[in-house]
């Protein structure tokens, strides 16, 4: 930790909105360290790739770690998952003290990329640890094009990230995550 900064775990998963994260809470002076979750994804293995070379590149410590889960996940919403990266991440490092933060943005139907999510998880936070730890969404009210934006505008290395929900190399150019990716015109 840096001397007189505060902490910032970023929930990173590779994406281009965690990374645009990594980016912002930098940029607000926080002391940044990555923490990817392998919960059974498909695309896990790239992921991490892509999770660390954003780490490397941005100079932030990162932990990856793992939570074997017997069934698969499929494409699209994966319910309790936002949730369980918050709580995997005090898990991972229970003498925290700071902020988590995660990249999730408007524009999808999702009750965990919700402001009433973001409130009820800061409420558990609080009682789980006395108000030291919040849950931080800073584009909460952007859509996924204001992300894309900011990353551009910035220099936010979107070529060393990853999103594809089959998990292909190249990317299957089918799911959920890769259409959006075309829709953006991200390469």
């Amino acid at each position: 930790m840096t001397e007189g900064r505060t902490p910032c775990i970023i929930l990173l998963s590779g994406g281009l909105d965690s990374t645009a994260c990594v980016h912002y809470c930098l940029d607000q002076g926080l002391d940044v360290e990555g923490i990817f979750v392998d919960y059974g994804q498909k695309a896990g293995e790239k992921e991490l790739s892509s999770a660390r070379s954003i780490a490397s590149h941005y100079g932030i410590k990162f932990l990856g770690c793992e939570c074997t889960i017997p069934q698969g996940h499929g494409q699209g919403e994966i319910v309790g998952r936002n949730a369980f990266l918050v709580f995997a991440a005090l898990l991972a490092r229970p003498a925290f003290r700071g902020i988590i933060c995660l990249g999730i943005h408007s524009g999808v139907p999702y009750y965990d990329c919700s402001k009433v999510f973001s409130r009820d998880v800061n409420r558990l936070l609080e009682g789980y640890t006395g108000g030291q730890v919040a849950l931080d969404t800073p584009f909460l009210k952007w859509d996924k094009r204001m992300i894309l934006e900011y990353c551009k505008d910035n220099d936010v290395p979107v070529g060393l990230t990853y999103s594809c929900e089959v998990g292909s190399d190249p990317p299957c150019g089918r799911c959920t995550s890769c259409r959006d990716r075309r829709a953006l015109d991200v390469g």
